[in-house]
């Protein structure tokens, strides 16, 4: 299905972070599904999607996957109200991290790559962008609107197998737009993306004190036009 309802309650208490219903048929993948759409072909992963609908709408983020401070592959720019990011799952719709080849990988990153797994699912929907850890190992998360307001310590969540958070508000952000610009020291300051890190945590509770110091982690990069 194009649009998946959330995997979440809105009716469940107003928690940071909520458990994911892995029970939803929506967030499986199968087969059947990879065989009968025309726009998915095996191996082919690591591209934006092509498809005619999807082509007349407007992209709404791009991602971009760094081991350390390489950046693998190429900008995957998705238009669907939600995207699959994954490593081992070679069926099914969205960005297949395990199709993407780096020649001399250290053995942290393989390892690394290893606990990917199901990976997570990101959603935009009216209240911001959720991402769904579907993975077995915990991810971290750091976005402009995560962060405390005028605190100049990094904001580093960790969210365990089977929660969902999220990580970017929409409303937020405006009321962000207006404060000043924080001085972060690993690198340009972004106010509409969100850095997600798998099984390694960064920051100052941490002993990586930046993201590019993580073996294996993504970025979203926001598209304004929402």
């Amino acid at each position: 299905p194009e649009s998946p309802p959330p995997p979440y309650s809105r009716l469940s208490p107003n928690d940071e972070q909520k458990p994911l219903d892995l029970s939803d048929s929506t967030l499986s993948y199968t087969e059947t599904e990879a065989t009968n759409s025309p726009n998915v072909t095996p191996g082919d992963f690591s591209d934006a999607s092509t498809s005619p609908d999807a082509m007349k709408r407007s992209h709404w983020c791009n991602v971009a996957y760094w081991e350390h401070r390489t950046r693998v592959g190429r900008l995957y720019t998705v238009y669907e109200q939600s995207v699959s990011i994954f490593y081992d799952l070679p069926q099914g719709n969205g960005f297949c991290l395990g199709q993407l080849n780096l020649e001399n990988r250290s053995e942290t990153v393989r390892r690394t790559r290893s606990k990917i797994g199901y990976g997570i699912l990101l959603s935009k929907e009216p209240d911001g962008v959720w991402a769904y850890n579907r993975s077995e190992h915990p991810i971290f998360v750091n976005s402009p609107t995560l962060d405390i307001p005028n605190c100049r310590t990094l904001i580093v969540r960790k969210v365990m197998p089977g929660y969902s958070i999220k990580v970017f508000d929409y409303e937020k952000s405006c009321l962000l737009q207006h404060t000043a610009d924080l001085d972060y020291t690993d690198g340009p300051y972004d106010p509409n993306s969100v850095r997600i890190s798998f099984a390694k945590g960064w920051g100052p509770c941490y002993s990586r004190q930046f993201i590019t110091s993580c073996p294996c982690w993504l970025e979203i990069l926001l598209s304004n036009n929402r």
